[in-house]
């Protein structure tokens, strides 16, 4: 039984890829960074005893799922698990940041998983019991100034694997979404953070692999929503209780006073 993996060349995606190596799935693994791929590859193969295929590809192409799909109809026998995580983050107020780079961003963030899903449900549906795993982050829960479309693709993506949950409810296939935290990965540096916020992040960040733990085992277990970490789930769940109007100005606090 194979998992396929986007954005499997480091941090969450990496670890993903080793818990899913653990549970006895064989992996496809996309990214962009060839070298990245094949150090993941080997050490699923040296460490789990398990095949794992890589396909070096800019995922935010606007063919990308086609071709990732091709690909994994070509050599998955069995598709078992699609894990949709691929995504990033730019720091900055809208009207400053490039409109290219943040449509580029919404491409990668909302269009990919999407596309790649609708193309792979067939392939699923064809398995005893399949996965999906859309990887969302607890801004889904509410909008984070500076962090605006990054917030918004996250939302989207988080009601997106609802729906889709709902109306998958009575096949094979179970869809779960992860929304974590902070976490120690290249997040803030792709993102544009200052040194300092990076600081403030990191004190509260959990491993990439302790949210990969809680992601497997929340996915198998056919969880909705799988939120790792006691402070994450505390944060997520008083969104829903504080009005949006302050969570939206404790946000900005945390991320403006940076950005001069």
């Amino acid at each position: 039984m194979y998992a396929l993996v986007t954005g499997a060349s480091r941090g969450i995606g990496r670890a993903l890829a080793h818990a899913l190596a653990r549970c006895g799935y064989d992996l496809l693994l996309v990214a962009r960074s060839a070298e990245g791929l094949q150090q993941v590859a080997a050490e699923i193969s040296a460490q789990h005893q398990q095949q794992a295929q890589v396909l070096a590809l800019d995922l935010a192409a606007p063919n990308a799922a086609a071709t990732v799909a091709a690909w994994v109809q070509e050599h998955a026998p069995v598709l078992g698990v699609l894990v949709n995580n691929a995504g990033y983050g730019l720091w900055g107020r809208f009207e400053e940041l490039s409109l290219t780079e943040q449509q580029n961003m919404l491409q990668l963030n909302m269009s990919l998983p999407v596309a790649l899903t609708h193309a792979l449900l067939p392939c699923l549906h064809q398995a005893p019991k399949a996965y999906i795993l859309n990887v969302s982050s607890t801004a889904a829960y509410q909008a984070v100034p500076t962090l605006t479309l990054y917030a918004a693709s996250k939302a989207f993506l988080l009601s997106f694997s609802r729906g889709l949950r709902y109306e998958l409810k009575d096949t094979n296939v179970s869809v779960s979404c992860l929304s974590p935290g902070a976490t120690t990965t290249s997040f803030a540096d792709r993102a544009g953070m200052g040194a300092e916020l990076q600081k403030t992040s990191e004190k509260v960040a959990m491993t990439p692999e302790a949210v990969a733990a809680a992601a497997v085992a929340g996915m198998l277990a056919g969880q909705a929503e799988i939120v790792p970490g006691l402070l994450n789930k505390v944060s997520a769940g008083l969104t829903s209780l504080v009005p949006k109007r302050l969570t939206e100005k404790i946000a900005a606090g945390i991320y403006e006073k940076y950005l001069d």
